[in-house]
């Protein structure tokens, strides 16, 4: 296919070198950071989420599950490094929503920069956002009795494979947020995505009890496999190699499938 056949945002991204995509990311990723502390309350849910999340579960649920607060702390917090890592993740396709209904995309458009790299500059900004929230989940919950087991390389596989996955979960995000009208649907269909996720898995509540349609659910559900895998990891109990190795799986799988598609679509919009 020559120059000539090829869409004017082909072209453009042909003509871009790998240097000059690492600099637009880097470039629209400072971008990104600097619109937050400007605004510092789209912030809050990062931050306020986590500790939030922790307290309405292990106070209000801890005794009825686990029949004490105490055990229930080491059975949920790794869980809900999965669960914070997606429920971030899918609210990134509401802001780059209102970015094209307020004209940020028509400026990019008239930039000479690749379309690729305004994708994946939302993932390096989504990226500092979620290891603020890990760390405020992790430092809140050792205030609170939370113990790790292990040690800080454990740790950090465990931050790291709940940020994995959650950015694997971006370009579904990101994808919802290009195919949706407004800011308002973008955000409806992420919470009929993320309720079955979370709740049919082993994050609040172990499967045992569900009945057996639901356990089938869960057992494929891969955030199931992610709390486990940071249970393990973090608690020192269960296997490690399997969880991790479905959950690599699973954040690769839905890379290859959902990322072309997202550029694609960005591509046909811009």
């Amino acid at each position: 296919m020559t120059t000539a056949t090829l869409s004017p945002a082909k072209v453009e991204d042909s003509r871009i070198g790998l240097s000059g995509h690492l600099r637009h990311i880097g470039a629209l990723t400072r971008r990104n950071l600097m619109r937050i502390k400007a605004d510092p309350e789209s912030m809050f849910d990062a931050v306020l989420m986590p500790i939030i999340f922790i307290v309405l579960f292990v106070y209000v649920f801890g005794g009825a599950i686990s029949g004490g607060q105490d055990a229930y702390k080491q059975y949920l917090i790794p869980g809900l490094l999965g669960q914070t890592g997606i429920t971030l993740a899918m609210a990134v396709g509401t802001g780059l929503n209102s970015d094209f209904q307020t004209g940020v995309m028509d400026r990019f458009r008239t930039l000479p920069i690749g379309r690729s790299s305004v994708l994946l500059s939302k993932i390096g900004a989504e990226t500092c956002r979620s290891l603020v929230s890990f760390t405020i989940l992790i430092g809140f919950a050792l205030i609170l009795g939370f113990e790790v087991k292990t040690g800080p390389l454990e740790v950090l596989a465990a931050v790291g494979l709940s940020l994995l996955f959650g950015m694997s979960i971006v370009w579904i995000s990101m994808l919802l947020g290009m195919a949706m009208k407004s800011a308002q649907a973008v955000q409806g269909v992420s919470m009929l995505v993320l309720m079955p996720m979370q709740f049919g898995s082993s994050i609040f509540a172990p499967t045992g009890t569900m009945p057996g349609w639901l356990q089938s659910f869960t057992k494929i559900n891969p955030l199931s496999a992610l709390a486990d895998a940071c249970r393990a990891l973090l608690n020192g109990q269960g296997a490690v190699a399997h969880p991790v190795l479905i959950v690599l799986g699973w954040s690769v799988g839905i890379t290859a499938v959902f990322a072309p598609l997202a550029v694609a679509r960005f591509r046909k919009r811009t």
